[in-house]
């Protein structure tokens, strides 16, 4: 996911105020860890005391965060050529890189060691895996050299889940790891539709998206291909044991509106597109956020009546 926080509260213009280190943990992006993690521990199970719940969502959102601040380190440079994300506080001047870094790396370590005491060392060195992936492989390898950065490096999104069902079970099971092939597999296209309307920053820092190095027809293309191969195991969750009618309605009607969204995208011509500013493309990056919150707040629902005695398939 995308973020653009640039908030600043009790500071002087150019100076760090509390807003700006909440910014460096990417506030929105670490919503959606949270979320998705909270869902991947209520849908495990076996109970799990709900102070044990609370505390290892925290150091999960925390370890979220840390990646946040190292990527803000490690992007200074391109974030400043970029008006999506020059108002960070790093490229901004509010916070020194080096700073950043400290943040980052204090957060890292602290967020891991303390969900290995919390919960257990599986969700630990899971989350310790999330982090090494967001910040080595996705941001200092990938993301400067390949178009497949997206796709790979979506990796280190779709970990929390599983994370969060590690915390309850301590192991990974089909279930978790569904979970996590539902935002691998939906990265690509959500992020990809962003891409298509903001390529100009992209150009300008010099970063290789698919956009880039292929072009908005290629990129429309490959956004409906993984949007087809995302359908089947989205689906596919409500066959499991955390799903069931509620969650497979669902999920039927979301791919349905997201693979008619993608065929539209696909045959929209260039000129077309440019001169009513992307609103198609707008709309389908919109979408694809609430399309992935349904599905998980659909499997929460599907928890609930489980918890509640009423079973699914």
């Amino acid at each position: 996911m995308s973020d653009t926080t640039g908030i600043s509260f009790g500071a002087q213009e150019g100076e760090a105020g509390f807003g700006d280190y909440f910014a460096l943990l990417k506030p929105r992006v670490m919503s959606l860890v949270v979320f998705t993690a909270l869902v991947g521990v209520l849908v495990a199970p076996g109970p799990v005391h709900p102070f044990i719940v609370f505390v290892s969502v925290l150091f999960i959102a925390i370890g979220g965060g840390a990646s946040g601040a190292l990527n803000m380190w490690y992007d200074s440079d391109i974030d400043a050529k970029m008006k999506r994300t020059r108002a960070r506080p790093v490229p901004a001047g509010r916070v020194a890189r080096e700073e950043a870094f400290a943040i980052g790396i204090a957060l890292s370590g602290m967020a891991v060691v303390m969900l290995g005491l919390a919960a257990n060392f599986t969700a630990a060195a899971l989350l310790a895996f999330t982090i090494f992936f967001y910040v080595v492989i996705y941001t200092m390898w990938l993301k400067r050299r390949t178009p497949q950065n997206i796709v790979i490096g979506g990796a280190a999104g779709a970990f929390p889940p599983m994370i969060g069902w590690a915390v309850a079970t301590g192991s990974i099971s089909l279930e978790s790891v569904l979970m996590f092939l539902l935002i691998f597999l939906w990265t690509p296209p959500h992020f990809w539709a962003l891409c298509l309307f903001m390529n100009g920053d992209y150009s300008r820092a010099g970063v290789p998206m698919l956009t880039v190095t292929h072009g908005r027809r290629a990129t429309r293309i490959h956004i409906l291909a993984y949007t087809l191969i995302l359908a089947p195991v989205a689906v596919g969750i409500g066959f499991t044991s955390i799903g069931g009618p509620l969650y497979l309605a669902a999920a039927v009607v979301l791919n349905a509106l997201f693979i008619l969204g993608a065929i539209r995208l696909m045959r929209r011509d260039e000129e077309a597109a440019a001169g009513d500013h992307y609103r198609a493309e707008k709309r389908f990056f919109r979408f694809s956020l609430i399309y992935l919150f349904a599905h998980f707040l659909a499997l929460l629902g599907e928890a609930a009546l489980h918890h509640a005695g009423i079973r699914g398939i």
